[in-house]
């Protein structure tokens, strides 16, 4: 089995458009999503959200700007940790998650030894 990241990327601007209620009823399916996958004990990490702002740091660490990019509207809005056999099986655990409904895309990584 293999470690693998899952980056949440879409346009969470749209959970600003939403009723109390129905974000509420999106958090129980992703907590029912994250469920199943912990459930077959393919869950490592569930992971956080990330804060919407940050700072880039480049060339030899001299130079720091602000970060991510907000003019674009896809941003990386948080991650999780699975354990799967291969990509293929790490993409079935994709599966239903929410991120889908929000226009957008979970880059998977192997996470392999140093």
């Amino acid at each position: 089995m293999k470690d693998f990241l899952l980056i949440f990327r879409a346009d969470y601007s749209r959970l600003a458009t939403l009723s109390d209620e129905e974000r509420q009823a999106m958090t129980k399916r992703y907590i029912d999503w994250v469920s199943g996958i912990a459930a077959n004990d393919s869950l490592v990490d569930r992971g956080n959200r990330l804060a919407p702002t940050g700072k880039v740091v480049s060339g030899t660490g001299d130079v720091v700007t602000n970060g991510p990019y907000t003019e674009i509207k896809e941003f990386i809005g948080g991650y999780s940790i699975i354990r799967a056999g291969s990509y293929e099986d790490a993409v079935a655990l994709t599966k239903n998650s929410l991120v889908f409904e929000l226009n957008g895309k979970i880059e998977i990584r192997e996470i392999t030894p140093m």
